[in-house]
C-alpha cells in the first residue's frame, strides 16, 4: 500500500503552486511597506547598486516570517475554493474521503513549513537582522548627496544655507548666496558671489566651495574688534574678493557601522542565547533589588542616617527614658521648632521618594531589557504556530464559501490577516508595556484564531451551510415564526389573566 497516493500528490501540487505564487506576492507587498518606512535613509544618499541590493536582500529576509502565514492562508483558501467550486471536493466526499483525510497531506506539508520557519527565525533571521540594522545605521550616518536645487535654500550641509539662482551647463553655480552660521547665530556670515563651484576632497571627508567675484559680510563682537584693533563701533566687516575658498567638514564616503555593537540586542540572538540572557538578567535584577532594599533599610528607614544623634544611652533609668518619648519631645517644642520639623520631614520624605523613583527607574530598564528578550523568544514560536492555524482557517473557509480564483479569497484573506495583525500587535504592545505577561501578549493571536480554525474545520467537515444566504434566510424565518408564536402565547395569557380578574371583581 502506497503511503503517498495520487490524490495526495494532486492536492500538494495545487497547494504548493499557489503557495509559491502567493508567497512571493506577499514578500513583494511587505517589502514595499518596509522600504517606504526607510525611504528617507535611501533617497538622496548617492549609494551604489551593490548597497541597495544588500539592503533589499536583508529586508526580504526580515519579512519572510510575516509573509509565510499570509501565503499559507491565501493559498489554502484559493486551492480549496477551487476544489469546491469545481465540485472536486464533493466528488472526494462522495467517494468516502473525509475532509480530515483530504487535509492530511497539506497538514504534513505545512508542518514542514512551520519547522522551516522556526529554523529560519532561529538561525538565519538573527544574522540578517544584525546586518540589516547595521546597514540602516550606516545609511543614516552617511551625508546626503549634494544636489543643490535652483531657486531654493539648501540646508543639508550642517551650519550652512546655500541659495543658487541658476546653474551653468558645466555645473557651476551662478549668483549664489551663502549663510554661514557654523560658529553660531551671533557670529553669522553672509557671502554672495557671481560664480561658485563645489567639489569634494580626495579623501571625501571635506567639501570645498570656490567662489569668484563676490563679497562677504561678518558680524563683529567686542572680542573681534579688540583683535582687529578697531576703535570704532563697526557692526560688521565687509570683504571683497575675486576668489575665496571655504573648506567644510562634510563626509561623503559610506562608512560601515560596527556590527559587534548589536551583539547584545534581542534581534541578534537565537532561542538558546535569548533564554541565557533572560536568566542572567533576572538574576542581576533580583540582586539589584535586594541591594537597594537592604540599603534603604540600613540607611534611610525611619531616619537611620541620623541614628547617632538620637541613640538612647544604656545607663538611663526608666523615668529618664520617658524624656526620649516622641510625643513628649514633640509637645516640648515651640511653634517655630514644629514648623522647622515639618519642613525637615517633608524634605526627607521628598528625598526618599526621589531615591525610590531612581531605584525603580534602574530596575525598569532591566525589566524592559528582559521583556524585549522574552517577546523575541515567544515570537519565534508564535509565527511558526500561526502557519498551522491559518491552514485550518483557510482550507475550511475555502470549502464553505466555494469560491476560487483571486476575487473573494483575496479579500477574505486580507481581512483575516488584518484582524490577526491587529490582535498580534495589541498583544505585543501589552507585553512591551508590562501590562500583560509576555507569553500572554505574544500568544494572544493564536489563542483567538485557534478556536476560529477549529470551529470552521468542524463546520466544513459536517457540510454546514455557514455562508449560504438561503440557509441564513430560512433560519431567520424560523426565528421570526418562533418570536411571533411566543408573542401570541404571551398575548393570550394576558387576556386570560385580565378576564379572570374581571370575573373575580364581579363576584
Amino acid at each position: 500500500m502506497k503511503i503517498i497516493k495520487k490524490i495526495d500528490i494532486y492536492l500538494l501540487r495545487n497547494f504548493l503552486g499557489l503557495f509559491l505564487a502567493t508567497f512571493f506576492i506577499a514578500i513583494f507587498i511587505l517589502l514595499m511597506q518596509f522600504m517606504w518606512m526607510h525611504v528617507n535613509d535611501l533617497v538622496g544618499k548617492g549609494i551604489g547598486l551593490d548597497v541597495l541590493a544588500e539592503f533589499f536582500i536583508y529586508a526580504t529576509a526580515s519579512v519572510v516570517p510575516l509573509a509565510l502565514p499570509l501565503a499559507i492562508l491565501l493559498s489554502s483558501l484559493i486551492s480549496f475554493g477551487n476544489l469546491a467550486e469545481k465540485f472536486e471536493l464533493t466528488a472526494m466526499k462522495a467517494a468516502g474521503i473525509s475532509l480530515f483525510r483530504i487535509l492530511r497531506p497539506l497538514v504534513f506539508a505545512v508542518s514542514l513549513l512551520s519547522v522551516g520557519a522556526f529554523y529560519f527565525s532561529n538561525n538565519v533571521l538573527p544574522k540578517s537582522q544584525v546586518k540589516l540594522w547595521a546597514l540602516i545605521f550606516s545609511l543614516r550616518q552617511k551625508s546626503p548627496e549634494l544636489q543643490i536645487p535652483v531657486g531654493e535654500f539648501y540646508d543639508e550641509i550642517s551650519g550652512y544655507n546655500i541659495y543658487v539662482r541658476n546653474k551653468a551647463r558645466n555645473g557651476d553655480l551662478l549668483n549664489l548666496m551663502i549663510y554661514d552660521y557654523s560658529a553660531g547665530f551671533e557670529n553669522a556670515k553672509v557671502m554672495v558671489a557671481d560664480t561658485g563651484r563645489l567639489s569634494a576632497s580626495a579623501d571625501k571627508l571635506y567639501l570645498m566651495l570656490d567662489m569668484y567675484n563676490g563679497e562677504a559680510f561678518e558680524n563683529l563682537n567686542q572680542k573681534q574688534q579688540r583683535a582687529t584693533g578697531s576703535t570704532k563701533q563697526i557692526p560688521y566687516r565687509r570683504e571683497t574678493f575675486s576668489h575665496k575658498r571655504i573648506i567644510i567638514d562634510f563626509s561623503t564616503d559610506f562608512n560601515r557601522f560596527d556590527e559587534s555593537i548589536l551583539d547584545d540586542q534581542h534581534v541578534s540572538k537565537n532561542v538558546a542565547q535569548l533564554a541565557h540572557s533572560i536568566d542572567s538578567m533576572r538574576t542581576i535584577s533580583k540582586a539589584k533589588s535586594r541591594e537597594q532594599s537592604d540599603q534603604m533599610l540600613a540607611e534611610r528607614y525611619f531616619g537611620r542616617e541620623q541614628a547617632k544623634d538620637v541613640q538612647i544611652p544604656t545607663s538611663v533609668t526608666e523615668q529618664e527614658r520617658e524624656l526620649y518619648n516622641i510625643d513628649s519631645l514633640w509637645a516640648s517644642l515651640s511653634v517655630l521648632k514644629k514648623k522647622q520639623a515639618y519642613t525637615i520631614a517633608q524634605e526627607k520624605a521628598r528625598a526618599y521618594k526621589d531615591q525610590i523613583d531612581y531605584n525603580a527607574l534602574i530596575l525598569d530598564d532591566t525589566g524592559r531589557y528582559i521583556r524585549k528578550h522574552e517577546i523575541e523568544l515567544y515570537r519565534k514560536f508564535t509565527l511558526a504556530f500561526a502557519c498551522l492555524v491559518f491552514l485550518f482557517i483557510g482550507a475550511p473557509l475555502g470549502t464553505i464559501i466555494r469560491k476560487g480564483g483571486l476575487g473573494a479569497p483575496v479579500v477574505i484573506s486580507v481581512i483575516l490577516f488584518i484582524i490577526y495583525y491587529i490582535i498580534d500587535n495589541t498583544g505585543y504592545k501589552m507585553a512591551r508595556e508590562a501590562l500583560w505577561p509576555c507569553w500572554a501578549g505574544m500568544w494572544l493571536s493564536s489563542f483567538v484564531l485557534l478556536p476560529t480554525g477549529i470551529f470552521l474545520t468542524y463546520k466544513a467537515a459536517t457540510d454546514s451551510p455557514l455562508f449560504n444566504p438561503e440557509a441564513w434566510t430560512i433560519k431567520a424565518k424560523r426565528l421570526f415564526v418562533r418570536i411571533k408564536h411566543y408573542e401570541n402565547q404571551h398575548y393570550r395569557r394576558s387576556i386570560r389573566r385580565l378576564s379572570s380578574r374581571k370575573i373575580r371583581h364581579r363576584r
